[in-house]
């Protein structure tokens, strides 16, 4: 092949068909071909003892099936990131750009920012600065013990003068006498409190100079690091099919009008299709998969697959995949309309069952159809064929204006959703799900068997800023997220459970499934946090709330699902 990059299957590849087209990298099922290669990538990176510990600490790998000049199947693997603290290793595709060149761009301007760093540290943990807080907090703590010894002697002195008056024996003089010393004592107390200030603000003064040239540097470092990185990213030129290049600042700039994330660049993904277009090597598919550990606060499972992240790595497909011929996205397919099923429908709001792939709302993508929009429509349908008596009915009961949001459910996920078709019921709807008046049940099939038959899982979570809409769990930032579960039945290695959430997070369910702190179970089919499948198999079977307009309890259950997704 005379390109020790470009690796050939060990593995017999007799019966496999190749995909038709190339693999949307942001929502994919791995090809039996990606799945090979995987599995023998794997193998050679976790038999190099130099890579163990870096690889079972946590690592992104990934593969691109090819075809060299001679029609023939080959594989590239890569790793997000830096392996061993290298650019490059001799299995793996290179980098776009070799940000660790001596003397280069990056390890310059490194240094510079690093001497910052050192500066501020020095001023930080300075003696003098040490000495000026020891001294602060000596004086402060002498203060706050004088001012309570004045409070507490004019305490007493109050409670000396409210006996004598209650005495009821004082003489015009003596009350005189006594409103003085309170007179005296609050001036007293104000004159101590003005010495303290004195006596703290030269001190104070020291410290904040110190502190404006500690934040001088910050701001100066600020500034180095975004010249930087717009510089570096310059540097980071990639190609397209159609043998177009464009560096990764202008493709971020004419995209989402900003600098790219730090890391850019630096994934799986970009790495191996800048390799193959250099090389004249022409991607079949692709996968990205985990090894070792999952992250802190993150889901990723050894050995799954993963889509390419949004934050980093859109922009950069969307420019290199031109010329390829991509699957379509699975997410902006039409799912067909009559598949929504109405459950409930009155003049103020309507349940719905939604098939999974339905948006609940409009995405950003024009092309995305939501339940929303539909139920919208069938009311528009409905009123432009209103008979005369219909119109005079309204003045008596009030007239929909239209489909409103109350709450959500993901994309994937199927069910019952409640819209309201006035903007009061909508606002009294909303109000009942922020004061956890509604109640809700989702059924799940989950991979892998659960130990226990119930419980509940109390993990806060917060959007992942680097990669959403993916969701983590942070216990100190995040925001309160309880689930209760049951079992139903085991299904092998699979376990279906009934879901209660107490809170409405994003992802919730999922992560709380898949997370190692939760269930460590990932919902059948989860992409973003488990192993794709031919759907999500997590479905809105019941909803329960308070008719916002009659009071009635409104309960009702899902008809579309079999309770067990007919295994």
């Amino acid at each position: 092949m005379g390109d020790d990059k470009l690796h050939r299957f060990q593995s017999d590849l007799s019966g496999i068909e190749l995909p038709k087209q190339f693999t949307y990298p942001m929502h994919y099922v791995p090809h039996e071909l990606c799945k090979i290669a995987a599995r023998e990538v794997m193998d050679y990176a976790l038999s190099q003892e130099q890579w163990q510990d870096e690889l079972l600490a946590g690592k992104m790998l990934g593969v691109l099936v090819v075809k060299d000049s001679n029609d023939e199947l080959g594989y590239l693997a890569a790793y997000s990131g830096n392996l061993a603290h290298n650019g490059n290793n001799p299995y793996f595709v290179p980098h776009i750009y070799n940000l660790f060149k001596p003397q280069g761009l990056f390890r310059t301007g490194e240094a510079e920012i690093s001497e910052i760093n050192h500066r501020i540290e020095e001023l930080e943990k300075s003696p003098e600065r040490k000495k000026l807080k020891s001294h602060l907090d000596s004086i402060m703590a002498k203060q706050e013990r004088e001012e309570i010894k004045m409070h507490e002697a004019m305490q007493e002195a109050k409670e000396r003068r409210d006996a004598l008056r209650a005495a009821g024996s004082l003489s015009p003089e003596q009350e005189q006498q006594l409103i003085k010393e309170s007179q005296f004592q609050k001036a007293e107390l104000r004159r101590l409190k003005k010495r303290h200030r004195l006596e703290l603000e030269h001190i104070d003064q020291r410290m904040r100079e110190q502190e404006a040239t500690v934040a001088h540097l910050k701001v100066q470092r600020k500034a180095l690091s975004e010249k930087l990185q717009q510089q570096l990213f310059k540097l980071f030129v990639v190609r397209n099919a159609q043998g177009e290049s464009m560096d990764v600042a202008t493709i971020f700039e004419r995209h989402l009008h900003r600098l790219p994330p730090g890391g850019t660049g630096e994934c799986c993904a970009p790495k191996l299709l800048q390799y193959a277009f250099m090389h004249d090597l022409k991607p079949v598919c692709m996968a990205e998969f985990w090894v070792g550990q999952s992250p802190q606060g993150e889901v990723r499972h050894h050995g799954h697959y993963y889509p390419a992240c949004r934050s980093k790595c859109l922009p950069l497909m969307e420019f290199m995949l031109q010329g390829l011929d991509v699957e379509s996205n699975p997410l902006i397919t039409k799912p067909e309309s009559d598949k929504l099923k109405i459950i409930y429908e009155d003049q103020w709001l309507i349940v719905v069952d939604k098939p999974a792939g339905m948006l609940t709302v409009p995405g950003k993508e024009e092309e995305a159809v939501s339940a929303l929009e539909i139920v919208s429509g069938m009311l528009q349908k409905n009123e432009k064929t209103r008979t005369r008596a219909d119109f005079l009915s309204s003045f008596l009961v009030p007239r929909a204006e239209g489909a409103f949001e109350v709450h959500r459910l993901d994309q994937a996920t199927s069910g019952l959703v409640v819209f309201a078709k006035t903007h009061e019921v909508q606002k009294l709807l909303r109000q009942q799900f922020e004061e956890r008046k509604v109640s809700k049940t989702y059924i799940a099939l989950l991979d892998g068997t659960l130990p226990k038959k119930e419980g509940i899982i109390n993990l806060p979570l917060r959007p992942n800023l680097d990669d959403r809409p993916r969701q983590l769990v942070d216990m100190e930032n995040g925001k309160e997220a309880i689930t209760k579960y049951r079992v139903l039945e085991y299904r092998g290695d699979k376990t279906i459970v009934e879901f209660t959430p107490l809170t409405g997070r994003t992802h919730q369910l999922r992560v709380h499934a898949s997370h190692p702190q939760g269930l460590n179970s990932p919902i059948t089919g989860d992409m973003l946090y488990g192993t794709a499948s031919d759907r999500l198999y997590l479905h809105a079977m019941t909803l329960s709330f308070t008719h916002p307009i009659t009071g009635e309890h409104m309960s009702f259950t899902s008809t579309t699902s079999n309770i067990y997704y007919d295994l």
